[in-house]
């Protein structure tokens, strides 16, 4: 495939780069001084909200009296309690009823909404200022970080995967939907080049249909950068370019859009708008499978600069699955360490998991992890965090999450000048407790993967619940390797428990005196992943919030993998 440059690609490079330098100053200007940053960063928020209900309730304006940074933190830690979404969710109900000035000036722009501890799923308010001074100008940055590690970045198109810009509305008729998809509809108008389709097509609600119609709008592309946070999706656009590659053929060489799948007809006209015959194009993708047979990524994209995608955490499994698919040219770029209630920061370079924290946007405290279960526990500042350590962060935002307990573990790989970098390494509660041996989700990934080693015998997938009722930790695999017999799958059981015992001497204590079983073993089909968060989207999961613990307590996710584990299996249990 020739190289295709966009139209003006030379215009969004030079834009990007001017407003990117522009950041790239601002924040190496506030991290020489990251109390003093963090001061004014937490003046700014208090000031802004002293006259809200949650302002007067927690004492802001006695809060701003203080004279010197020490001062003004440790009365913020006097009058506001550390958070969860609970402690907050009647302030948002209120919001989302129409009251205006309850956790912060006037009411949101939009709600965020993504899973949460208890049936009801989180609402995380986004206002005005917190989406134009975080999200708008950490994209800024980010993209221009994009075109400092690989200048041909956006010469190509961009496939990004986000979710629906907009799924529906509050009480009072806020609406409510994905932020990644809001940041994608909002891009500037110089940028809107670079997306083969339109975010309608993130909007049609039949998974595969969705996935056909990205692929094959993307396939017919030079597609030189790949946005999605997590790398099962990569493995899903595979999965869909193995099965329907002839029709995407047929469809690019017509300049149609297939009629085989459910694709609502206000969307298809949408889509439809943006096509005309590409015989050209359909040649190649025919002769790319005659040559090879099973096409991938580097074939159909040679020119690939840049994937941004998780590959750290749970998400390293799935990564490890794709990452040889991708052409020579391209560099995997770590989508860095956010959530839906705070973006804290960016990664400024490819192939490292290090976000440098934004000390000049968001107000962070640290709890050291020695310290979780404690009533009082140290705080520590941002300028006081040390390097190698690990934390719990606590946030406060300009979206009115005050002292918000992110319930992420996270540790301090460095520093740019007193701004911490840092990684995600689980969230806190991602242990999992049968007898009071506390097995971390951490130890059971790396006992797997010493087993890998030890046996020979490597996993595609692999997924561990905690049976409470039968005091049992059932281990199910999806080995790479398909004659892996059960009788074989049981000793990578066994040695993976040698080694849990290593890890985790509690876990070595309950299993010594049977208080804990011996471990039961499983042995998954093929694509088991695949089918399973196939089965979630359908359900309603959105796809880039889509997240996996690889150790769990939770039966009714436990329930779908013993529908994915082989057919004799499913019988004899």
């Amino acid at each position: 495939m020739k190289e295709h440059r966009v139209k003006g690609w030379w215009f969004i490079r030079l834009a990007l780069t001017i407003v990117g330098k522009k950041g790239i100053g601002e924040l190496t200007k506030a991290s020489k001084n990251a109390r003093k940053a963090q001061e004014k960063t937490l003046r700014g928020f208090l000031v802004a909200a002293k006259e809200t209900v949650y302002g007067k309730e927690h004492h802001f304006e006695d809060i701003l009296t203080a004279k010197s940074p020490e001062e003004l933190f440790a009365l913020y830690r006097k009058w506001v309690p550390i958070n969860d979404y609970e402690a907050l969710r009647p302030y948002i109900d209120r919001h989302k009823k129409g009251e205006s000035d309850v956790l912060f000036p006037g009411k949101p722009k939009m709600y965020a909404t993504t899973s949460g501890t208890t049936n009801e799923p989180k609402w995380i308010p986004i206002t005005e200022r917190y989406y134009q001074e975080v999200y708008k100008v950490m994209n800024q940055l980010w993209f221009y970080t994009l075109i400092m590690n690989k200048p041909k970045v956006f010469y190509g198109k961009t496939l990004s995967i986000v979710g629906k810009a907009i799924e529906g509305a509050a009480p009072d008729g806020t609406l409510y939907g994905s932020i990644s998809g809001i940041s994608q509809r909002d891009i500037p108008g110089f940028m809107e080049v670079l997306h083969p389709a339109p975010a309608d097509v993130f909007h049609i609600p039949d998974y595969k249909a969705r996935y056909y119609a990205i692929m094959r709008m993307g396939i017919e592309q030079d597609i030189t950068l790949i946005i999605t946070a997590n790398p099962s999706t990569l493995i899903e656009m595979q999965n869909n370019a193995n099965e329907f590659y002839d029709e995407y053929v047929q469809d690019i060489a017509e300049g149609t859009l297939s009629r085989r799948l459910p694709i609502p007809d206000a969307i298809r006209t949408a889509l439809e708008a943006r096509l005309k015959p590409n015989p050209e194009r359909a040649a190649e993708l025919r002769a790319l499978k005659a040559q090879y047979g099973r096409v991938l990524p580097k074939h159909y994209w040679p020119h690939m600069q840049v994937v941004n995608v998780w590959f750290c955490g749970n998400t390293k499994i799935f990564f490890e699955k794709v990452k040889d698919s991708f052409a020579e040219t391209c560099v995997f770029h770590e989508m860095g360490y956010f959530a839906t209630e705070c973006r804290p920061g960016i990664v400024l370079k490819s192939n490292s998991p290090d976000t440098v924290i934004f000390g000049h946007k968001v107000f962070f405290e640290f709890i050291h992890e020695s310290e979780l279960e404690s009533k009082d526990p140290h705080i520590y500042r941002m300028d006081e965090v040390q390097q190698g350590e690990r934390y719990c962060m606590i946030v406060t935002t300009s979206a009115g999450l005050y002292r918000y307990n992110m319930n992420d573990l996270v540790e301090i790989t460095g520093f740019v000048n007193e701004f911490p970098t840092l990684k995600l390494i689980q969230k806190v509660n991602g242990t999992v407790n049968i007898t009071g041996e506390k097995l971390h989700e951490r130890q059971f990934v790396e006992a797997v993967h010493a087993a890998e080693k030890e046996t020979g015998n490597r996993v595609a997938f692999f997924i561990g619940f905690a049976d409470t009722s039968q005091v049992v930790y059932r281990f199910y695999y999806e080995f790479v390797n398909a004659d892996i017999t059960q009788e074989k799958a049981e000793n990578f059981t066994r040695v993976l428990d040698g080694y849990l015992k290593q890890y985790n001497i509690e876990y070595e204590a309950k299993r010594s005196s049977n208080r804990l079983k011996e471990p039961e073993t499983a042995r998954l089909v093929k694509e088991s992943f695949e089918k399973f968060k196939s089965t979630c989207i359908d359900q309603g999961y959105r796809d880039g919030q889509f997240k996996l613990n690889l150790l769990m307590q939770d039966e009714k996710r436990h329930a779908m993998f013993k529908e994915l584990v082989y057919m004799e299996e499913r019988k004899g249990s």
